[in-house]
C-alpha cells in the first residue's frame, strides 16, 4: 500500500500499484454497499444515490497516490454529505482509512491527524444530537474509530519511515563501496610505484650492467675469436634490448600512477612477425612462416593478442623446447583466426613451458577475446589457437 512501488506476490512477481489500488477500492466500495444494505438505523432507508456514494467512496481509492490530500479532504466531505442525507451508518473509519494511510505514507502525517479528528469530533456531534447514549458513544464508538483511524495512520508514517530508511541505506552502500573502491584503486596506484621502483633499482640495473661488460668483452676479444664476438655482441644486443623494455615498462607504470604522462603505447602486430622470427633464427632455429591474414584487416585487440600469442610462443621454443626447426602459420578461416606454431624439441615431458606461465596468460589473453588456445606435446611441441574477428573475417 505504500506510496510507490509494486507489491510482492508469492512468486516474486510485482503487481502494478494501479491493479492494487483498484482492488482495495472495489474491496472498500462493497464492503459500504454491504453495509448500506444492511440498513442498520438512520431515517432514510438505503436507494440507488446511497449506492453511488458506496461506489464514489471506492472510486476515489485509485487516486490516493497521485493526490493524497486531495482524496482525503474529499473523502471526508463526501463523507459528512452522505450522513446529511440521513442514510444507514456506515461509521467513519472505514471510508477514510485508506486516505488517511496515504496521506502519512506520503508525508502529510499532520493533514492526516487533523482530518482524522476532524472526523470524530464531526461523528460525535452528529451522533450525539440523533439521541445516541454518551456512555454508549464514548465508551465504544469513539474508541474504535479512534483506535482505526490512528492505526491507519501510524501505518502510513511507519511505511514512509521504513522506505525513507531502506533508501538511506542504500545510499549508504553506495558511498561505502566508492570508498572501498577508492581505497583499492589507491593501493593498486601505490603497489604500481613500488613495482617500478623495483624494476627500475634491480631489473634495470642488472640489464645495464650485464649491457657494459658485454661490450667490455667484445672489445678485449677483439677479432680473433668471431664466434665469441658474435655471441657476445648477441647478448649485448639482447640486454639491450631487454633494458629498453624495462624502461618502457617503468614509464607505463608510473603513468599509471599519474606521476608522469604516459608513453605512446607500442604497435602490436603480426605486422611486426620478422622481428619475432629474426632472433628465433638467430638462435640456430630454423623457422618458416606462412601468413594467409591482412593484418590491417584484423580489429586492434585481436591483432595484439596474435602477436603476444607468437611472441611467446616463439620465446618458449627457444628457451626451453631444444628445438633445431619451428612452423609458424596464421590464418582466417570461419571468421576465426587461427594460430599455429609448432617446433620438433623436447617437448612437454621435458620442457617447461607448459606449467609455466607464459601459456597461462596466452590462454587468459585468447579467453578474454572468446577464443580458445589449445596445447599438444610429442613428438615436439604444438601451439594452437582459435580468436574471434567478428566482421574482420
Amino acid at each position: 500500500m505504500g506510496a510507490g512501488g509494486a507489491v510482492a506476490t508469492g512468486g516474486g512477481e510485482r503487481v502494478p500499484p494501479l491493479v492494487v489500488d483498484a482492488l482495495l477500492g472495489a474491496a472498500v466500495a462493497m464492503a459500504i454497499a454491504l453495509i448500506v444494505a444492511a440498513d442498520q438505523g438512520g431515517d432514510r432507508p438505503p436507494d440507488a444515490v446511497a449506492y453511488l456514494f458506496a461506489l464514489g467512496f471506492g472510486a476515489l481509492v485509485p487516486w490516493r497516490r497521485r493526490a493524497p490530500l486531495v482524496v482525503l479532504w474529499v473523502t471526508v466531505l463526501a463523507m459528512f454529505a452522505y450522513y446529511t442525507f440521513e442514510y444507514p451508518p456506515i461509521g467513519v473509519a472505514l471510508p477514510v482509512a485508506a486516505a488517511l494511510f496515504s496521506a502519512a505514507d506520503a508525508g502529510r502525517t499532520g493533514w492526516a491527524v487533523v482530518a482524522g479528528v476532524v472526523v470524530l469530533v464531526v461523528s460525535i456531534v452528529f451522533r450525539l444530537e440523533e439521541g445516541t447514549p454518551v456512555g454508549l458513544l464514548l465508551g465504544y464508538e469513539a474508541v474504535s474509530n479512534t483506535a482505526l483511524i490512528a492505526a491507519a495512520t501510524a501505518l502510513g508514517s511507519s511505511v514512509r519511515g521504513r522506505r525513507i530508511q531502506a533508501a538511506q541505506q542504500a545510499e549508504i552502500t553506495r558511498l561505502t563501496a566508492q570508498a572501498v573502491a577508492r581505497e583499492t584503486e589507491a593501493r593498486m596506484r601505490r603497489e604500481r610505484e613500488r613495482i617500478s621502483r623495483d624494476l627500475h633499482d634491480t631489473v634495470g640495473h642488472t640489464m645495464a650492467v650485464i649491457s657494459l661488460q658485454a661490450g667490455v668483452a667484445a672489445e678485449a676479444i677483439g677479432d680473433g675469436h668471431p664466434v665469441a664476438g658474435e655471441a657476445v655482441e648477441k647478448i649485448r644486443t639482447a640486454a639491450g634490448h631487454t633494458l629498453r623494455e624495462v624502461r618502457s615498462m617503468v614509464r607505463v607504470l608510473r603513468a599509471a600512477t599519474g606521476s608522469e604522462p604516459a608513453p605512446a603505447p607500442p604497435v602490436l602486430s603480426l605486422a611486426a612477425l620478422p622481428d619475432l622470427v629474426g632472433p628465433v633464427r638467430e638462435a640456430g632455429v630454423a623457422v618458416t612462416t606462412l601468413v594467409d591474414v591482412d593484418p590491417a584487416a584484423l580489429p586492434p585487440p585481436v591483432d595484439a593478442a596474435a602477436y603476444r600469442v607468437l611472441q611467446e610462443a616463439l620465446t618458449n621454443v627457444v628457451r626451453h623446447s631444444g628445438a633445431r626447426r619451428a612452423r609458424v602459420r596464421a590464418r582466417l578461416r570461419g571468421g576465426e583466426l587461427h594460430l599455429t606454431v609448432v617446433d620438433d624439441g623436447r617437448g612437454a615431458s621435458e620442457s617447461a613451458p607448459v606449467a609455466g606461465h607464459g601459456l597461462t596468460g596466452m590462454g587468459e589473453r585468447v579467453r578474454l577475446l572468446g577464443g580458445v588456445l589449445r596445447t599438444r606435446s610429442g613428438p615436439g611441441f604444438a601451439v594452437h589457437a582459435r580468436i574471434p574477428v567478428g566482421e574482420a573475417g
